[in-house]
């Protein structure tokens, strides 16, 4: 469920940011202090960073931000796991996040107390690239505000556990120096089979797994882990499906695979319903939106050549445009699990 906020004005100066060496992040795991800056050696890497209008003092409420940035050599792909924990005397509503075009997905779920949220958004964005999530909070009447806030980002590409954690200390109102969480270790699941329509309770036990998404077969599986299990849902798929936590700490694999029983679901076919632009030079290069529906992990192709920097939402991708062999028209398509659409025209320019 995506929960959006009304009224979220916030005024911070990005800083990246993570927590004090030794601390104990919020969800149990234990971090340590970060090695000293140097390049990153993962071709997709993403680091976290927050800021805002933080409550204290006579304040009761406020606002915040929590953004993730990519660098590295290569586009960042697959879903982007991002945890938000809050401390005693504050809670939040939920977060908004609303950029256009919508050439992602982004769920959210919040704790029953207010104090934990988790978002996962999956794109393909380019080196360079930058997202944020805007959250309200607020104080609890009677309970003081102590502790630090903390954020959490993890990718499954993303080989570099340096920037995965951002602090911020409601006490002394300053950010917490850099630390890295432990490397993950997987070693079981409770469940290994269910059915292809998913929906299968399944513990995944282990050890450094606080801040974890759990990946089925690829696919996030909602739910929640502690440092020494991740408690989710599966979601639908076919054939044995490698399961993996991957947390800011790393990556971890499963010993076994989970086995789904039976046939999933199709589903439903992709549909476009505009290009913009529909047309430019035959050299390529051209970043095309594409409008539709059921457009969700989906491929796009010229002419059957396919495109490049794809991402894709419900309703929306963005492609950059091959070379074309000549000026002219092609189609162009989306295929995604439910099929391929039916093609819309775009021109090729001299």
């Amino acid at each position: 469920m995506i929960t959006r906020l009304a009224k979220a004005s916030l005024a911070a100066a990005l800083s990246v940011t993570t927590l004090a060496t030794g601390a104990v992040l919020a969800t149990g795991a234990t971090a340590t202090a970060a090695p000293a800056d140097t390049p990153s050696a993962s071709a997709q890497h993403v680091t976290v960073s927050q800021g805002g209008n933080y409550p204290g003092g006579f304040f009761t409420t406020g606002n915040m931000w929590v953004s993730w940035t990519t660098s590295g050599t290569a586009d960042l792909t697959g879903p982007t796991h991002i945890t938000l924990d809050l401390p005693p005397g504050v809670t939040t509503d939920g977060a908004m996040f609303f950029p256009t075009p919508p050439d992602y997905t982004f769920t959210t779920a919040l704790s029953p107390d207010h104090r934990h949220l988790e978002a996962v958004f999956t794109a393909t964005r380019a080196p360079g690239s930058y997202n944020f999530m805007k959250l309200n909070l607020a104080t609890t009447p009677g309970v003081p505000i102590a502790g630090a806030i903390t954020a959490t980002v993890a990718n499954p590409n993303d080989s570099d556990p340096t920037g995965h954690i951002s602090g911020y200390d409601l006490v002394s109102k300053s950010h917490l120096p850099a630390t890295v969480q432990a490397a993950p270790a997987v070693t079981g699941l409770d469940t290994a089979t269910g059915p292809a329509a998913g929906g299968t309770a399944v513990t995944v036990s282990g050890s450094n797994l606080a801040n974890g998404m759990v990946l089925v077969g690829g696919l996030p599986a909602p739910g929640r882990c502690t440092d020494t299990a991740c408690t989710v849902t599966t979601p639908a798929g076919s054939g044995s499906a490698p399961v993996s936590v991957v947390t800011p700490g790393g990556t971890a694999a499963a010993p076994v695979t989970f086995d789904y029983t039976g046939t999933p679901p199709t589903p439903a076919a992709p549909t476009i319903g505009s290009l913009s632009p529909a047309s430019g030079p035959a050299a390529g290069g051209t970043r095309v939106v594409v409008s539709g529906s059921n457009l969700t992990y989906g491929t796009v192709a010229f002419g059957g050549v396919p495109a490049t920097h794809v991402s894709c939402g419900a309703s929306a991708c963005t492609a950059t445009a091959p070379a074309g062999a000549q000026p002219g028209p092609v189609g162009i398509t989306v295929t995604t699990p439910g099929g391929t659409s039916a093609p819309a025209t775009y021109t090729y320019t001299a």
